[in-house]
């Protein structure tokens, strides 16, 4: 069994520069002020729509995610229903494959440290699960049945593409102090990494762990 750490990666290539810049074109159509587009005015303009509320024009822009985060956590991106979503099937992967190591994937709980007793029951539990699993499977169970034994702690790799309006709803509502710890982990270094990609929109969300 491999235990491993979340992670997140921004899969298109794009300049947070003219991402701006193309949604203040956008933007300045509502107001007829195209005039008053310079070098540097896509900032200013687009702080003030946010400020506004007007998001609606940050929906010109959609750029793709990849997670890699438990199932657990999965469950709770999903849900996010103004996106499109591709994810690694427990059907159709078999875990006991040499493709896969001949071994599952778990995730690191960000809450559990390493060497004390709350931390080895999860590991211990995630052990069990494991052997039952390929138990199943020499047993005669298809891939898709033997994974109802598979923990919620499971590595998964999920593609989410959305907009950035979506993006700002996701963050905003992920990254909070309410939010599931390990959900908050996976957010935290998407926000962290778009504050440096993209200047000014994703400035205002807080969260960053």
């Amino acid at each position: 069994m491999k235990v491993i750490k979340p992670s997140v990666e921004i899969i298109d290539v794009f300049d947070g520069l003219d991402v701006i810049k193309k949604l203040e074109r956008c933007g300045r159509v509502c107001y007829k002020s195209e005039d008053k587009i310079t070098d540097d005015s896509a900032y200013k303009f687009i702080e003030n729509i946010i400020k506004r509320g007007h998001e609606s024009v940050l929906e010109h822009f959609s750029f793709t995610v990849k997670f890699i985060c438990d199932r657990g956590v999965s469950h709770e991106i999903v849900r996010h229903r103004i996106a499109s979503y591709s994810q690694e099937s427990t059907r159709y992967c078999n875990y006991s494959k040499d493709d896969f190591g001949s071994e599952i994937t778990v995730i690191e709980p960000c809450f559990l440290v390493p060497g004390t007793e709350g931390y080895d029951m999860w590991y211990g539990a995630c052990l069990v699960a494991e052997q039952m699993y390929f138990k199943m499977l020499d047993w005669g169970c298809m891939p898709e049945e033997a994974r109802a034994v598979l923990p919620n702690s499971l590595k998964t790799e999920l593609v989410m593409t959305a907009n950035i309006r979506e993006w700002r709803h996701f963050l905003k509502l992920r990254s909070s102090p309410a939010a599931h710890p390990q959900m908050r982990e996976v957010a935290g270094l998407l926000l962290k990494e778009l504050k440096v990609k993209i200047p000014v929109v994703f400035d205002d969300i807080g969260g960053v762990v």
